[in-house]
């Protein structure tokens, strides 16, 4: 029996090029949605200079002044 149309998509092997084209669209959003993630994570908080933890080292009142004097030389140097 010859079925005419759109209708062979649906009896035939059809269904199964749709399954997979769906497939296939929903692994591309989870692909982008993992990537968003993970550059919003890795993208998210700026490395820090050796001059801003000096800083804030020096802030907190970890060293003194002559060994911040010190380490900001040393730092300036290299």
């Amino acid at each position: 029996m010859i079925h005419g149309g759109l209708n062979d998509w649906y009896f035939g092997w059809g269904w199964f090029l749709w399954l997979g084209f769906i497939f296939l669209l929903f692994s591309n959003f989870g692909t982008w949605g993992y990537t968003y993630r993970i550059h919003r994570k890795l993208d998210g908080q700026p490395r820090k200079e050796a001059r801003d933890i000096l800083n804030e080292r020096y802030a907190r009142g970890e060293i003194t002044r002559e060994q911040f004097g010190e380490l900001k030389s040393d730092i300036s140097s290299a």
